[in-house]
């Protein structure tokens, strides 16, 4: 059985964005799910695209969530 990765609580996490498998553990979603918004142009959240890989904003993760800051 595959166990999911583990990453610090979203409110510690101090970086401007985060990695696809990240914020899809943030959000309780696929990573794959995340590659379908960002490639369809839909979903909560927009990523931006560094060298190629997407990168999802902490801030705008937040939000979604209702997290504080």
């Amino acid at each position: 059985m595959h166990t999911p990765e583990r990453y610090p609580d979203l409110a510690l996490t101090n970086q401007p964005a985060v990695s696809t498998a990240q914020a899809a553990y943030y959000l309780n979603r696929a990573p794959q799910t995340l590659r379908q918004w960002a490639s369809a142009g839909t979903g909560p959240i927009k990523p931006l695209n560094v060298h190629g890989r997407l990168a999802w904003p902490v801030s705008k993760l937040r939000e979604v969530l209702g997290a504080a800051a």
